[in-house]
């Protein structure tokens, strides 16, 4: 069992990065449009912070105390108000049946699953994953084993009961009718190349993509793509920012 988060996060933060340096560029001359940007500080802000979880979650998941608790007192101090900071720090030096309850039910770990995807699925937040290794004596979550057997705190999850069946009287066959002989349709017309307009949709979507709206840039740059197909600078944008939008969804 391992945890993918805080790579995940690592890699979608730092291709933000370069989509920022490069949203300064142009191709064939193309100036990007004016754009309101996030303010640095904070950007680098947030990027720090989740980076430092990152590597904290990644250090609980190999049973690396001494190193998450020497990260997180560092956030701590500088950022006492720290909300994801205070539920790892917790995890590792508070009571766990305290922290998640004395109720539990049976759990049995089947393939692909980790301690942080099984605490954001039954306990609501990811961060919890160090206290539901403890609460049940697991000191190294990503080693434990497919079979292995655990407690989950809270109520077993009922699955929706299935409606009742009717049985009905089977309607009787109609007479078959000649079947028309189907139309071709028209292939669709390819859309022109534009490699101008594509610059444009190129430009638009690297700011885009710096200012974390990734969705809005997948968009953009595969409208570039389809402008001007034979771009490899558009294909490679592209294809950076679809890998930034699957690792920001991973995370949520």
């Amino acid at each position: 069992m391992s945890v993918h988060r805080g790579s995940g996060v690592r890699a979608a933060w730092i291709a933000m990065l370069a989509g920022t340096a490069l949203a300064g560029c142009s191709h064939g001359g193309n100036i990007a449009p004016k754009t309101a940007a996030p303010s640095a500080p904070a950007m680098v802000q947030a990027i720090s912070n989740d980076l430092q979880v990152g590597d904290v979650i990644d250090a609980l998941n190999r049973g690396d105390e001494k190193t998450a608790r020497k990260k997180l007192k560092a956030m701590l101090k500088r950022d006492p108000g720290d909300a994801r900071a205070q539920t790892l720090m917790q995890s590792i030096e508070g009571d766990p049946k305290a922290m998640l309850g004395e109720q539990s039910f049976a759990y049995t770990l089947r393939p692909g699953d980790t301690f942080p995807d099984l605490a954001k699925r039954y306990l609501g937040d990811t961060d919890k994953f160090y206290a539901l290794a403890r609460y049940n004596g697991i000191d190294t979550p990503e080693a434990a084993k497919t079979g292995t057997a655990i407690r989950i705190p809270g109520t077993e999850p009922q699955a929706a009961p299935r409606p009742k069946r009717v049985d009905r009287p089977e309607p009787k066959p109609a007479p078959a009718q000649p079947r028309p002989e189907p139309k071709a349709e028209p292939a669709p017309a390819k859309p022109s190349a534009d490699p101008a307009r594509a610059a444009r949709y190129r430009s638009a979507g690297l700011a885009a993509l710096s200012q974390g709206k990734v969705d809005r840039a997948v968009a953009l740059l595969t409208r570039a793509a389809a402008l001007d197909p034979g771009n490899a600078l558009i294909k490679r944008d592209l294809a950076r920012a679809q890998r930034v939008r699957r690792a920001v969804r991973a995370r949520q």
